[in-house]
């Protein structure tokens, strides 16, 4: 099943929209579940990364479509975002948070078929797990990706997401530490994992890891002797690859 969020205050296009979509999926013989929302506010409002294509307009009252991309990659670094705007030349600031296209009103079926077909065919190489916590008793999936880093303290597992929230509970980083090792994490003491596309650099045997993807700000992480040699030679495979 692939599900769109569609975030746009006119309804005519969004049910035109909603309606080629749906078209989409029976050609291509995929099911697809398509939730729309009025206003960015109400979608971003407890945000949770279950959707594979948003649609959000760039031109609307309140919160425009470009603030809430920004609001929404800080949430959701991995799910494909297609801004839907009256005139296109908006649409080139789209690389400043990772759009994977656009589409100009009113949108044409032919086009938007292509467009689909293009993002689906980039995402199916780049999926990224996701791990279960707990917040307050609610189930959230985060994409392994969004984690910065793991670490174990006592008998707890505590994940730092981007953004500064963090989640616990009980258990032991070996029992998950292939599923993070296989997703660009690297072991820098004994009790911590580190995703690489937070580092921002090392000093001695201090590692700075962001806060958040593209910010200056950051935790400091110790790298353990033993350890530094191996970490360096991961860090640096991994700068060459994605440089």
């Amino acid at each position: 099943m692939l599900t769109f969020a569609v975030i746009d205050d006119e309804k005519d296009e969004v049910d035109a929209l909603e309606s080629f979509i749906e078209h989409y999926g029976k050609v291509r013989g995929i099911e697809c579940a398509v939730y729309r929302f009025s206003n960015p506010i109400k979608f971003l409002s407890g945000y949770r990364p279950v959707y594979d294509i948003v649609f959000l307009d760039i031109e609307m009252p309140g919160m425009n479509g470009m603030d809430a991309a920004r609001t929404l990659r800080k949430m959701d670094g991995d799910v494909a975002l297609v801004f839907v705007t009256n005139m296109a030349q908006y649409a080139i600031r789209g690389y400043e948070v990772d759009a994977d296209d656009f589409v100009v009103k009113p949108i044409k079926y032919g086009n938007l078929e292509i467009k689909l077909d293009r993002i689906l065919k980039k995402h199916a190489q780049k999926d990224s797990p996701r791990i279960t916590v707990y917040d307050d008793g609610t189930a959230k999936y985060v994409p392994v990706t969004e984690v910065r880093y793991v670490e174990v303290i006592k008998h707890s597992i505590i994940y730092h997401v981007s953004g500064g929230r963090e989640y616990e509970k009980r258990g032991v980083l070996k029992n998950e530490e292939s599923l993070f090792l296989d997703n660009d994490f690297a072991q820098c003491n004994k009790s911590c994992l580190v995703n690489l596309r937070y580092v921002l650099g090392i000093t001695g045997y201090m590692l700075h890891v962001a806060k958040s993807r593209g910010s200056s700000d950051y935790d400091e992480l110790t790298v353990s002797h033993p350890r530094k040699k191996d970490f360096v030679h991961t860090l640096n495979k991994y700068l060459e690859e994605h440089l």
